[in-house]
């Protein structure tokens, strides 16, 4: 997956409305695909301190999570100008740890707990793609999850084979390739974040109900 690729989500998102329908204010597009990937949405964002505890849970871990993704950048930014050290492999393998442990559980908790019904309500609205079978915002965050997840694999395969090849020149290839895939994974699990924080947290916030979340937090806790 290139960088365009991944700037492309913003277009092929199967989120697109009729311009008369749903919460987009009539503008003609989806509060998932807004003009530009990091523009303001047609969805005013709730403020991390007026979500359920349910739902700033995940805005915490977000948090972190950014700060483990900032880390990953830099690692990648010091080996594209100084070469591979110790020190940049150790933070390259405490994010791949971090994603694995944190990222993941994270991501699963999200489409158990709260995709499925938020997925209920948006078509409920007619907030959904207009394709055979209506896809929703819940639909484009587990499908970005999963793509995460599998660019994640990339890199860690890529840098697994870059000692063990024979030629250093071939080594030095692979690795050039795995850091342009792990660049390309920062841009993607960015704008996942910024999507979940300003737009589906927004919508899951004004669509299900405070019992409903107090249902969820209590199934998540037993």
């Amino acid at each position: 997956m290139t960088i365009m690729e991944i700037h492309k989500l913003n277009r092929i998102d199967p989120l697109r409305k009729q311009a008369e329908r749903g919460l987009d204010g009539g503008q003609g597009w989806s509060p998932m695909d807004p003009p530009d990937a990091y523009a303001p949405s047609s969805i005013e964002p709730v403020p991390a301190a007026a979500l359920h505890p349910f739902l700033r849970k995940f805005t915490d871990e977000h948090v972190a999570f950014t700060a483990e993704l900032n880390a990953f950048e830099a690692a990648i930014v010091a080996i594209q100008k100084t070469g591979y050290t110790k020190e940049s492999d150790a933070k390259l393998r405490h994010f791949f740890h971090f994603f694995d442990h944190e990222f993941t559980p994270h991501s699963r908790r999200e489409e158990a707990a709260l995709f499925p019904l938020l997925h209920e309500r948006l078509i409920a609205i007619g907030e959904h793609g207009s394709g055979s079978g209506p896809t929703t915002a819940a639909d484009v965050m587990e499908d970005e999850h999963a793509k995460a997840m599998q660019l994640a694999a990339v890199v860690v395969n890529f840098l697994g084979l870059v000692f063990r090849l024979p030629d250093e020149r071939s080594g030095m290839i692979v690795l050039d390739a795995a850091l342009e895939q792990g660049k390309n994974l920062v841009e993607l699990l960015r704008l996942h974040v910024f999507r979940e924080d300003n737009v589906v947290f927004s919508l899951a916030h004004r669509l299900i109900s405070t019992t409903e979340f107090d249902e969820m937090q209590s199934i998540r806790s037993t």
